[in-house]
Order: C-alpha cells, then sequence, then structure tokens
C-alpha cells in the first residue's frame, strides 16, 4: 500500500487554510441531484439489478449521449454492382483536355477520383501548351460550390427539368409561330461540343 499523500490544489500545503477546511465541509455548493436519473432510493435499494448489469446501462447511456452530442450528417457509401474497368478506388486517372474560360486557353490534365474532379495540372505533351493560370487551376472548385444552382428556377422558386423544358418548348413555338425572331446570347466559346448542342438546339 502506498503512503504517498498528493495535494488538489497549493492550500492544502497550509494548515491553517480556511479555504481546505470549507471544501472540506461542503465541497459542492449544491447538493448534486441523484435521485432524478437514479431514482427513489428505496426501491432503488430493493431492485434486482446487479452492479454489472447497472454499470453495463450507465455506460450504454452515456454512450448514446455522448453520440447524439456530436452526430453529424449521414453519408452513405454505396458500392459498385458493376465495377467500371478504369476506376479502381483509391487509384487516381488523369485525362487530356482543354479548358476556355474567357481569355483563359489552357491544356490540362485533370486528375480524378471515382469519377470526381480533384485536381488540374499543366498538360506538357499538347502540341498547344497554354499554361494552366490560377483561375484555371482553380475552376475545379467551381464544380463543388454549393451556390451554384442545383434546379432551373421560375420567379424565384425550383422547377423541374421536365416543367422547364416543356415550358421553354411552348414559349418558342409560340414565339416562332408569330413569326418573332428568336436571339440566343451565349459568351464566347470554340468548344465543339458546344456548338453541337446549339446546332441540335436551333433544329428542334
Amino acid at each position: 500500500m502506498s503512503n504517498k499523500k498528493y495535494w488538489k490544489s497549493v492550500e492544502e500545503l497550509n494548515e491553517n487554510s480556511s479555504i481546505v477546511e470549507t471544501l472540506r465541509q461542503n465541497e459542492f455548493a449544491e447538493e448534486i441531484p441523484v435521485d432524478e436519473f437514479l431514482g427513489d432510493k428505496d426501491s432503488l435499494a430493493a431492485s434486482s439489478t446487479s452492479r454489472r448489469d447497472f454499470l453495463k446501462y450507465l455506460g450504454f447511456s452515456t454512450a448514446a449521449a455522448s453520440l447524439a452530442a456530436c452526430e453529424g450528417p449521414v453519408v452513405k457509401s454505396i458500392p459498385y454492382v458493376v465495377q467500371p474497368e478504369e476506376i479502381i478506388p483509391g487509384v487516381a486517372n488523369y485525362y487530356a483536355t482543354t479548358i476556355a474560360n474567357g481569355y483563359d486557353f489552357a491544356s490540362v490534365l485533370v486528375k480524378t477520383r471515382e469519377g470526381r474532379p480533384i485536381k488540374i495540372e499543366n498538360n506538357n505533351l499538347a502540341r498547344v501548351n497554354g499554361s494552366a493560370n490560377a483561375r484555371v487551376n482553380a475552376s475545379v472548385l467551381g464544380l463543388y460550390d454549393n451556390l451554384r444552382l442545383k434546379t432551373p428556377l421560375k420567379n424565384g422558386a425550383a422547377i423541374s427539368w421536365d416543367t422547364f423544358n416543356a415550358e421553354t418548348t411552348e414559349q418558342l413555338s409560340q414565339l416562332a409561330a408569330e413569326g418573332k425572331q428568336i436571339v440566343l446570347l451565349t459568351q464566347t466559346y470554340a468548344s465543339p461540343s458546344t456548338t453541337k448542342l446549339i446546332s441540335e438546339f436551333k433544329a428542334n
């Protein structure tokens, strides 16, 4: 058995300290409401619950309260039913492409993980090697911007794409029937895919 004595504060070194004597007589300023969470003392004494069961319930209650206090958003991870051959979890893929945004033109390599772009780098093997400046490197952040519109809006309220397509087609058909000219305003673009989409839109 150890004979060591431990002090909780410097005041305990002074035997005549009034603070130590006060704390010894009344350590807690207010009585702890044990009955509120343990129940009636008489019924508790007559209970057949063993100490092991009590500690088990107490530990479960403490763990449940701790988890509830720090509960975060639930993000479910769903495995592939048929895993694509080109995607290996944890291994990055690189895709060579070009970017044209305003006055920024560059041949870049896009680093992706599980199909999600995470980084843009210079493509030094491209014939036309426009350097990726800060705006080009930061453009990947726009894909994960929470302020991006997720659905079409009508008078400030969200609508479905089906409703948007139906109403837009109806309005354009009505303008065309009245002989009015329809103008599509876009930014400057050099994308063959965008050109094809606009051509299909004009044909419909």
